[in-house]
């Protein structure tokens, strides 16, 4: 099977749809702490308005709306929107969550102090269109912030996956995958400022994820992004067996045989001005 990410509107809208439900029951939670994290160094005040750009369902979002900000939340796939809706119901949050593409955004030209994505407009296919609508929509002098993965071994949650993958005879597909193609700060700041932002900073974060277990993390795994699940299905079962073993005994090694596995790593935050 093609492990190659879906470029078509459709198609990416589709493989994100098949991991949304587990996204946001897995992925959501343990990211909103880095959404706040992303938040707290932005300059945002009640009634800041704020794009999120490929917004999951809420990790960065839900922790805007808390700050008093006029959030709007856009993504690809309807059951990110609907279960964002859902989070910003539970909490009582004002916010407007819309379905639609990050290329073409349907808001006017001006529209928000800042645009602010979170792996969002650092997986398109298109960054640089990407940016160019963030820009467009956001005023004179505003900001927009990408956040995105430093280099792989410095994210072990991917890497663990991509290492049991290995030793479990899977094959990953040529060139870099797309969570990891703005790893380089310096490609970071040239790929912000050729978007025509000024004052450009690059600065890192910090992420912790706990995993209780093998099981619970190919479920984290599996729902971050859709390319996970292409890789594994990729493998016979008797990999698929041993990346679970494999897995097992890397999480055992890293908890100290007891209580769940921390996994560091490390993400940029990019920003510059209109």
């Amino acid at each position: 099977m093609s492990t190659r990410t879906p470029t078509t509107p459709t198609a990416v809208r589709d493989a994100w749809e098949r991991v949304a439900d587990g996204f946001d029951r897995y992925l959501t939670p343990q990211t909103m702490a880095l959404g706040e994290q992303v938040i707290s160094r932005l300059d945002i005040t009640p009634g800041t308005r704020v794009l999120d750009v490929g917004a999951g369902s809420g990790a960065l979002a839900i922790p805007a709306a808390r700050a008093g900000a006029d959030v709007v939340a856009l993504d690809i796939a309807p059951t990110m929107i609907t279960r964002l809706r859902e989070r910003a119901t539970a909490e009582g949050l004002q916010l407007t969550a819309l379905v639609g593409d990050g290329t073409a955004i349907a808001l006017d030209d001006d529209a928000v102090d800042l645009t602010v994505s979170l792996n969002g407009i650092s997986l398109f296919d298109d960054i640089a269109a990407g940016l160019a609508e963030a820009a467009r929509v956001t005023r004179p002098g505003g900001q927009v912030a990408l956040v995105t993965m430093a280099p792989l071994r410095e994210v072990e949650f991917v890497a663990f996956f991509i290492g049991a993958l290995r030793t479990a005879g899977g094959t990953l597909p040529p060139g870099p995958l797309p969570p990891f193609r703005l790893t380089d700060p310096d490609v970071l700041r040239a790929t912000l400022r050729d978007a025509g932002l000024r004052d450009v900073t690059v600065e890192p974060l910090s992420w912790e994820t706990e995993v209780p277990s093998a099981e619970r993390y190919l479920e984290l795994a599996l729902s971050s992004n859709p390319i996970a699940g292409r890789l594994l299905a990729g493998l016979d079962p008797g990999q698929r067996l041993e990346v679970n073993e494999v897995l097992d005994g890397m999480l055992r090694d890293r908890a100290g045989g007891d209580g769940p596995a921390v996994l560091h790593n490390t993400l940029h935050l990019g920003r510059g001005t209109v």
